[in-house]
């Protein structure tokens, strides 16, 4: 199957203008000027193995694929704020002033539309930035012309939507989610199941947007929106960025595994004060985050496979919004293990990391992918993406992968699987005589 050339300019649709959103334009702003490099993305700083070691064929990935150019981005956004993308990465306060004002001009150019939102599935946040309509389907409307008049405005040939809001009360799925019609019955009917991210994402793939979930929201884990991508021939991935702990975690869990030592507890707790921490703050959007933080030990380890090592596995993980930190995220994690001879030790690590630092690059990545897989006509869950998510989607009957090394490898076989390339196995037999 051939990849279109991505020819023109590519819409990056963002609900949320955030700390995030902000973040990753002047970002990108500051690689197209020269003032940065593309440090943290793996499209732009990362390489791919091509055919035997031998060979010392090592491409960077954006050689190897036709990804979309950085200069060819044209930003857009809704927010519950009117501020500019220049305000709100000042108000945000994760970028210098230095860097704040060379972005300027870009950041300046991203001025946000009204938001679609719901204060009932974001407790401790509000704005008086908003669309009103009696119903939910005149919602998803309004956004779709929105995106329609940013096509026109932009003269873009494409585009792709990533959730960069917040993150939503925990709640779980119903009949209305189950199908594509009982979920647009739901919309014409106000229902209050409905999330605001769950409109965005009907609205962007009934636009021809791919929608990507930066959140752990439900969004795009229902039947309803999964039948609605494989109906539009469109993408779709989730969910919630893999940055700060969760990430640390997705690398230190599979080498313990690896070395078959067990695990007693792994106590996590974190600091943040920037709005995601305020958005936390409340107990029903921390529990969204929770079960998505939660879930990548349970399948790394696999506790039912190795009962002598995992099967009484104690883990916490704990949230606290701490206003004095802003963005500069504190991870803490305490590691009970145990190896030969069940004697007991200990791993402590103290991350101090910056969220948005770490997200921005994310976005980017998972922005010229999108594109990448709309080029390459890949309908529904990309699960060779995973590599970037806390809870990565998949098909029903699967279940997720979650150690960061096979996420990596998946990714890039995938891509050598797209260019008609050999796979890579890791297998190395020809390498050697005694194989032969």
């Amino acid at each position: 199957m051939d990849t279109k050339a991505p020819a023109g300019k590519l819409g990056v649709l963002i609900p949320g203008l955030g700390a995030v959103s902000t973040t990753f334009i002047a970002g990108v702003d500051a690689i197209i000027n020269g003032h940065s490099a593309p440090i943290g993305s793996l499209t732009q700083m990362g390489t791919i193995r091509l055919g035997k070691r031998t060979d010392n064929n090592n491409p960077k990935i954006k050689e190897f694929v036709p990804l979309a150019d950085l200069g060819d981005l044209v930003f857009g956004a809704w927010d519950i704020f009117e501020d500019d993308g220049f305000q709100a990465a000042t108000k945000a306060a994760v970028l210098s002033p230095q860097d704040l004002e060379k972005a300027r001009t870009a950041l300046e150019a991203v001025k946000p539309m009204k938001a679609v939102f719901d204060q009932e599935y974001v407790k401790n946040l509000d704005g008086d930035y908003k669309k009103s309509a009696p119903n939910k389907m005149l919602l998803a409307e309004m956004l779709m012309e929105d995106i329609k008049t940013f096509r026109k405005t932009n003269n873009t040939t494409r585009e792709v939507m990533v959730w960069c809001a917040s993150t939503e009360v925990y709640f779980e799925p119903s009949d209305i989610h189950s199908s594509l019609e009982k979920f647009e019955a739901a919309l014409r009917d106000n229902d209050d199941r409905i999330a605001p991210s769950m409109i965005y994402a009907y609205a962007a793939l009934k636009s021809g947007v791919p929608f990507f979930n930066g959140a752990p929201n439900l969004t795009v884990d229902i039947p309803a929106i999964q039948e609605l991508a494989m109906e539009t021939g469109l993408p779709i991935a989730g969910k919630d960025f893999k940055t700060g702990q969760t990430l640390i975690k997705t690398i230190l869990a599979p080498g313990l595994k690896s070395r078959m030592l067990g695990v007693d507890g792994w106590f996590s707790t974190n600091i943040l004060g920037n709005r995601d921490g305020e958005v936390l703050d409340d107990p029903m959007s921390f529990k969204t985050k929770e079960v998505s933080k939660k879930g990548a030990l349970d399948y790394i380890l696999q506790p039912d496979t190795y009962p002598d090592l995992y099967k009484d596995l104690y883990h916490k993980v704990r949230i606290n919004y701490y206003p004095p930190r802003g963005d500069a995220k504190e991870g803490w994690d305490n590691i009970d293990i145990f190896g030969w001879m069940g004697y007991k030790m200990q791993i402590k690590v103290d991350f101090l990391c910056r969220d948005s630092i770490l997200a921005a690059p994310i976005v980017l990545d998972l922005v010229l992918f999108a594109d990448l897989a709309l080029r390459h006509n890949m309908r529904g869950i990309q699960e060779w993406l995973s590599f970037y998510f806390k809870s990565p989607m998949v098909a029903p009957e699967l279940y997720p992968e979650h150690d960061i090394f096979i996420q990596l490898t998946k990714l890039k076989n995938t891509l050598r699987w797209m260019m008609g390339e050999e796979l890579i196995t890791h297998v190395g037999h020809e390498y050697y005589d005694s194989y032969e």
